[in-house]
């Protein structure tokens, strides 16, 4: 049986009579888009497909280094960690291709947790499109850096000096690709196994880099496609003894890594691409235009969802292949959103804000959610950049947050952050930032030993 084809409970256990399995392995991802799961027997599970099972809600409350929130009401010492409700989401089941294919099934958290769950939050806004009569359609491109070490001798080294699995620039390279050949396959053959098929793969420009594009699926599929791919790429590569990151920039020295984000909508009247109007300068319709407007008055509002780690604000620097403004242009990449004009079934909106550290779920969410808002209100975006953006100058209003710290605050006070997401959501996520920031201001760097020990 092909898990893929499993949609119901009575499918699931089909599925785990056809693998002969007598455990399945259980995930749901939390705040910070880590998979947190783990092997159910098969009577436990089959109860679990009736009526839920509880999983401890500290996995809402930490952070991913497991370190416990100390600012958040949700959950905590104050409530003493208990269980959250989690459905399983049978249609989610995949086999895992590096495990012997152990099957693998999503959960989503119900009840009140469902108010700050990042799959729900993405839930809640894909049935507002759906509300407007819009489907919502995505694609996630994710660069990740692929190193010729292993946990251990990552901490050994002090994540200093490590190597890449090949050196220099080399993009595009069909030379990499192919010496490399039996690593790309297995990438190739493992995400089409697990229903996250890949419309390209190839080196980047980087040491050891490597950019996928998933294909374009119905928005929260390609947020559970996106999601799986990150973890699955990382192991994937530590059963080979390889380490993949998708942190936003692991060197000063070379550019960071994106999770470009496209969306279209679909017109579920006409199942017409809303977006395409052959009539109007570069095929912008109406609603392509106020959904542009609405995503680049939001960004700044929205940009600790899309850049939630200390880490991503050093990728936002020009010159980089990062935007440092909320600006668009058509098919322009140094823009933050980028207007790919073409046919009905092409035209679309890349957001280019977006790095690889992103939960999926919630960059989605800030992605569509902030043009769902400009159509309603019918925004109309600034003027088109063209050109170098990084070489003009642009009202304040434009202008993104420089930190974590700013961007949490931002989203703490946005009306529309509050009105979209829920006041549960956005009060919980942005105090999970503001830990995040607090957090590194408790850490000395190197570089301030270097610049400070001696000479101050």
């Amino acid at each position: 049986m092909n898990p893929r084809h499993v949609k119901t409970a009575a499918d699931a256990l089909k599925a785990l009579d056809a693998y002969n399995l007598d455990h399945v392995k259980v995930g749901v991802f939390d705040v910070d888009g880590v998979l947190r799961g783990k092997y159910m027997s098969r009577k436990k599970f089959e109860s679990a497909l009736k009526g839920g099972f509880g999983f401890c809600d500290v996995v809402l409350g930490w952070d991913s280094r497991d370190q416990l929130y100390d600012n958040v009401t949700y959950t905590g010492w104050h409530t003493g960690y208990p269980d959250a409700p989690v459905r399983v989401l049978p249609e989610s089941c995949r086999a895992i291709p590096w495990e012997d294919n152990m099957l693998l099934f999503l959960g989503e958290f119900s009840g009140a947790a469902e108010e700050i769950c990042p799959r729900g939050t993405l839930k809640r806004i894909l049935a507002l499109a759906d509300e407007m009569g819009y489907r919502v359609n995505a694609g996630v491109e994710y660069e990740f850096f692929v190193f010729d070490e292993t946990p251990d001798s990552v901490r050994e080294k002090n994540f200093r000096n490590l190597k890449p699995i090949a050196p220099d620039y080399f993009g595009y390279s069909v030379v990499r690709n192919t010496v490399h050949s039996d690593l790309y396959r297995d990438i190739l053959s493992g995400c089409e196994a697990m229903d996250m098929g890949l419309e390209g793969l190839h080196e980047e420009t980087g040491p050891g880099v490597l950019e996928a594009a998933i294909a374009v699926d119905d928005a929260l599929a390609a947020a559970d496609k996106a999601a799986l791919f990150k973890t699955f790429i990382k192991v994937m590569a530590q059963k080979r003894g390889l380490m993949a990151t998708f942190m936003a920039k692991w060197s000063p020295d070379w550019p960071g890594q994106s999770g470009h984000i496209h969306i279209s909508l679909t017109d579920k009247k006409t199942g017409k691409n809303a977006f395409y109007d052959a009539a109007e300068d570069h095929a912008m319709s109406d609603v392509q235009r106020r959904f542009v407007g609405g995503q680049q008055k939001l960004m700044p509002e929205f940009l600790a969802m899309i850049a939630p780690t200390v880490n991503a604000y050093t990728r936002l620097i020009p010159g980089f292949w990062a935007p440092t403004e909320s600006t668009w242009g058509i098919e322009n990449r140094t823009c933050a959103l980028r207007v790919i004009p073409g046919g009905e079934k092409s035209q679309r909106v890349e957001y280019r804000v977006a790095a690889a550290d992103a939960n999926p779920y919630i960059a989605l969410a800030a992605a569509i959610a902030s043009g769902l808002w400009g159509v309603q209100n019918q925004t109309q975006p600034e003027a088109p950049v063209a050109g170098n953006a990084y070489d003009k100058t642009f009202p304040k209003k434009l202008h993104l947050p420089d930190t974590l710290w700013e961007a949490a605050r931002r989203l703490k006070a946005s009306k529309p952050a509050r009105q979209l997401f829920g006041d549960p959501f956005v009060a919980h996520f942005a105090a999970t930032r503001e830990w995040e920031e607090r957090e590194f201001r408790r850490h000395i760097t190197d570089w301030e030993m270097e610049r400070y020990f001696e000479i101050i």
